[in-house]
């Protein structure tokens, strides 16, 4: 999974010394969720803020593809965990 986001921000940081990292998603609507656990990988070449730039960007920062203060985490799965009914199931990915 790929996100963006602002070099300056405090995760940001925390990546770049500890690369741990979760991503939940979850399904209000039949109560049921997925926690998948692995790695946070910071990136700041052109390749990877093209791969996900979109025109409204431009929004948050300022100064298009190339700004500073925009870089690009992705996150690799290793391990999660599925909730529903009342029960939880781990899985490797």
């Amino acid at each position: 999974m790929w996100f963006s986001t602002n070099t300056s921000s405090n995760k940001v940081k925390y990546f770049k010394k500890n690369s741990k990292a979760s991503v939940y998603f979850i399904d209000k609507r039949f109560f049921r969720g997925i926690s998948l656990i692995g790695t946070m990988e910071v990136l700041e070449t052109a390749e990877a803020k093209e791969r996900i730039w979109q025109d409204g960007d431009t929004a948050y920062y300022k100064e298009g593809v190339t700004d500073p203060d925009y870089c690009v985490l992705k996150f690799t799965a290793t391990k999660g965990r599925y909730y529903c009914n009342f029960k939880s199931e781990d899985f490797e990915v």
